[in-house]
């Protein structure tokens, strides 16, 4: 199936690792010139390198921190600048601080809203000029299972994220008429350095090994496996194209059937 991707302008957070990386690729191989940020210069550097040996596409760069109001302007700005255009933004931060309900402090708090629900609003506060500018577009919030069931210690997580669906789910119907679709992702148990570190906090609590621990969290889902970053790249393709057409303020899990829940 064709897509129907080809030539369109990307913007994704996190790119350098994981599944911003992993979109970044996928996307890149359909054709979309993609926008790749993240805070570490050398590591953006060396995946987009990577992306363009693997693809051949035409991939920009932009090294900064999206906890940051003026971060984020400056990305979409240059982005604009840079390819002339912006159709579809992948909404992907590096996630709250791990902590328990218990005892999230207050600092915890604030760095936990900065970066899982003011930097959703902000990067579509940015967006949405270019989009309509464009006649539509694309907005997928990288979210995680922690909105449908709780993990102990991403408390925060599941907070700050449950805000975004809210957030996000008042916006598809504010601007649906304009062509411009929202709508959220869910990983699970997908391969990631941010999956990895509540893998080793459930290790040092249990007194386990590491792999013990990975077996434990894979046995938990229906496929009995981890799952990979480019299966959760596939969905965020298909619904930044325009066979998504029907398909807005919508949150979509990718976690091997990790979350039992049956809404």
């Amino acid at each position: 199936m064709d897509l129907e991707l080809n030539g369109k302008v990307a913007i994704v957070g996190g790119a350098s690792k994981g599944l911003g990386r992993a979109c970044s690729e996928v996307l890149a191989e359909e054709g979309v010139r993609v926008a790749m940020c993240a805070r570490t210069a050398s590591d953006l550097e060396r995946a987009a390198d990577e992306i363009r040996a693997a693809t051949g596409g035409e991939i920009y760069t932009f090294a900064g921190d999206l906890d940051k109001e003026e971060t984020i302007a400056e990305l979409v700005s240059s982005t604009v600048s840079n390819f002339g255009q912006l159709d579809i933004m992948i909404n992907n931060s590096g996630g709250p601080p791990q902590a328990y309900a218990k005892d999230s402090t207050e600092e915890l708090w604030q760095v936990s809203a900065n970066r899982s629900l003011f930097f959703f609003a902000r990067m579509t506060r940015e967006a949405l000029p270019h989009l309509r500018a464009q006649g539509g577009g694309r907005i997928i919030n990288i979210l995680a299972s922690t909105v449908y069931t709780p993990i102990p210690n991403l408390a925060l997580s599941a907070a700050t994220r449950m805000g975004v669906i809210g957030f996000m789910k008042n916006l598809a119907d504010d601007i649906g008429q304009e062509n411009i679709l929202i709508n959220n992702v869910c990983p699970g148990s997908i391969m990631s350095e941010r999956m990895m570190e509540n893998v080793e906090d459930r290790a040092r609590t249990q007194g386990i090994p590491i792999e013990d621990a990975l077996a434990q969290r894979a046995e938990q889902t229906a496929l009995k496996r981890i799952g990979e970053p480019r299966e959760l790249a596939y969905l965020v393709a298909f619904l930044a194209s325009s066979r998504s057409s029907y398909i807005t303020g919508t949150t979509m899990l990718v976690d091997g059937g990790l979350v039992r829940s049956v809404m």
